[in-house]
């Protein structure tokens, strides 16, 4: 049984029994590597759910108002995402700004949910390493090792 995997607008239903994960982090269209696809793949062997808020039919002239029907789904689904999922994967490109993954950061730090890649670079680190500390969140330092630490935390 492989991954199955949810994109907005699709409605999150995680079938019964299957723990799932939510890929929070940097989402740059077209600036930075694609982080989400790799994680779906090295995730993809496990009977789980993948949720991947990278929409695939984004579009940047969107406003980004809560007037905005489009726009307020988007982040209703990513929020209802991140309330859903059993894991919180949250990456933080080094070559990103990423306020709204910090502003999540805050917001499910409590969850006990979340594992974060930081690697070296990024411009807040030190206070995504603080936050960590402070709610016993495991910080890691590269993709290979949020797989690691996702599959772990999923098993547990």
């Amino acid at each position: 049984m492989s991954a199955h995997i949810l994109k907005p607008p699709t409605v999150i239903s995680i079938p019964g029994g299957r723990k799932s994960v939510f890929l929070a982090g940097s989402i740059e269209m077209g600036t930075v590597e694609d982080w989400q696809t790799i994680l779906t793949h090295n995730l993809s062997h496990l009977p789980i759910t993948i949720i991947n808020p990278r929409r695939d039919e984004w579009d940047s002239s969107w406003v980004q108002d809560i007037s905005n029907p489009t726009f307020k789904t988007q982040v209703e689904w990513e929020l209802d995402g991140q309330d859903a999922a059993d894991v919180i994967a949250m990456y933080l490109h080094p070559d990103t700004k990423a306020p709204i993954s910090l502003l999540e950061l805050g917001l499910y730090a409590p969850s006990g949910k979340m594992i974060v890649c930081c690697p070296e670079g990024f411009y807040r680190r030190g206070n995504v390493q603080i936050v960590c500390a402070r709610f016993g969140i495991e910080l890691v330092d590269s993709i290979d090792e949020l797989t690691q630490r996702v599959i772990e935390k999923l098993q547990a």
